[in-house]
């Protein structure tokens, strides 16, 4: 099957882009493409567009799915010129300038004149992909669900378990990796435990959590400076997060995790809950790609493009956000969203008969939060910690959250998650219930 027309009413004769992936990158490139005169088609494996620094607050309970997870056909419902299709994509043929996906099970073909590949990255194991089944990841909507179920899981669990040994392991967290996404589950964690459950329980007391972070290096939140990092060691320390500096990860099952630390030795931690939140490599798509354009690729995975992000031996495609390798760009939201944004006025300018341009990334900075009213933040050369960087952090996501409703519910649960105590979003499903029953003893 081949899909040739828009199926918009839009003029089948407009230059057509096409757009895989509905993340920052590919949403910020759809916005810059709404008043231009072209056809658009959105390919996502999701119906939804992902607001991926907040993962953490629904996996604790904070924010719903909905929240940071708008759907993206009502994102860009006022966008006449442009289709949705929720597939998988499978090849690319660069000569051709097709793309062929999965469309629900049938084989789709869409043509396209432009290309913008915003495909996304995935979490890296460091050659362990054992480690994937007992852990959760952070990188979608499914990866924070399921952390969700387990964290207040193993609440409920640990509730019900008689062995004092047993009821430490489900009452203990440990966070692999401390980046901003580590710092921010790991302060997380602890203020779910000392605050939001407390008087929950009968037979546990959630104060006694237990919150390990792991971190390779030396320093935590290392691309903030040495001065940042030593301020969120402090401040996690404070709230009772024991972090381990200089480790690695070295086995991981279903009951614990063993890290090796800078000495050489070991050290066996018993622990439920496991969550991964170290490196990332680029998605499927980008091998799927480099294979079809004959483009190189780096360690990572992500594609080698042009200055202007196109690819050297295609111009018309181009790579932007975490699929793309352009010198040593941070992998982090903005730079999704202003390369999709340059890659869509790259097309642009080539319309009007103009030379593309070298992207310039603007730093806009980076900031972590650590508890309740308190984060670290970097701002070009200014460091921010403490209740100012806590209104910085604050200032950001509300500006990029998508849609109006979206601010304002977050900022309600915000409300009530830090001013107060409450966490709404604790449901336990009858499925979780039923997959923590043990099986009938044989008669």
């Amino acid at each position: 099957m081949t899909g040739t027309g828009s199926g918009t009413g839009v003029d089948d004769r407009l230059h057509h882009v096409v757009i895989i992936g509905s993340g920052f990158g590919g949403l910020f490139a759809a916005r810059a493409l709404k008043r231009a005169k072209v056809r658009i088609t959105l390919i996502d494996r999701t119906n939804h567009h992902l607001f991926q620094p907040l993962l953490y607050q629904v996996a604790t309970g904070i924010l719903s799915e909905g929240q940071i997870a708008p759907a993206i056909r009502d994102v860009l419902r006022n966008y006449p010129a442009l289709r949705t299709i929720l597939g998988e994509v499978e090849h690319i043929d660069v000569e051709a300038r097709e793309v062929h996906l999965d469309e629900f099970g049938k084989p789709l073909t869409i043509g396209y004149d432009s290309l913008i590949v915003a495909g996304g990255a995935q979490s890296t194991y460091f050659g362990h992909d054992e480690f994937q089944a007992v852990s959760c990841g952070m990188k979608s909507l499914d990866d924070a669900l399921a952390l969700r179920g387990n964290i207040f899981g193993s609440f409920e669990l640990a509730e019900a378990e008689t062995d004092p040994e047993k009821q430490r392991r489900l009452m203990t967290f440990v966070v692999v990796g401390g980046g901003p996404t580590g710092v921010e589950i790991s302060g997380q964690l602890r203020e779910l435990s000392r605050r939001a459950l407390r008087h929950n329980y009968r037979m546990i007391d959630p104060v006694d959590t237990r919150v390990v972070l792991v971190e390779g290096l030396d320093q935590l939140v290392g691309s903030m400076g040495t001065y940042l990092s030593r301020m969120t060691q402090r401040d996690l320390t404070r709230m009772g997060v024991e972090i381990h500096l200089g480790a690695t990860v070295t086995d991981m099952d279903e009951d614990g995790v063993e890290i090796t630390k800078k000495d050489g030795s070991k050290e066996r931690i018993p622990a439920a809950t496991k969550v991964w939140a170290a490196g990332m490599r680029a998605a499927g798509l980008g091998p799927i790609l480099a294979g079809a354009a004959g483009a190189e690729t780096d360690k990572a995975g992500r594609v080698k493009v042009n200055p202007d992000c196109s690819l050297p031996t295609h111009p018309e495609v181009f790579v932007v956000g975490d699929l793309m390798a352009l010198g040593d760009l941070p992998y982090v939201a903005e730079t999704a969203m202003q390369s999709g944004a340059h890659a869509a006025h790259s097309i642009l300018r080539r319309l009007d008969g103009k030379p593309t341009k070298p992207f310039r990334y603007h730093d806009l900075g980076t900031v972590a939060v650590i508890s309740r009213f308190t984060a670290v933040a970097q701002i070009g050369p200014i460091k921010i910690g403490g209740f100012i960087g806590w209104l910085v952090w604050l200032v950001v996501h509300i500006t990029f959250l998508t849609g109006f409703k979206n601010r304002f519910g977050a900022l309600t649960r915000w409300a009530v998650s830090f001013v107060g105590r409450g966490r709404y979003e604790r449901a336990l499903t009858g499925r979780w219930v039923a997959r923590t029953k043990r099986p009938a003893e044989p008669a």
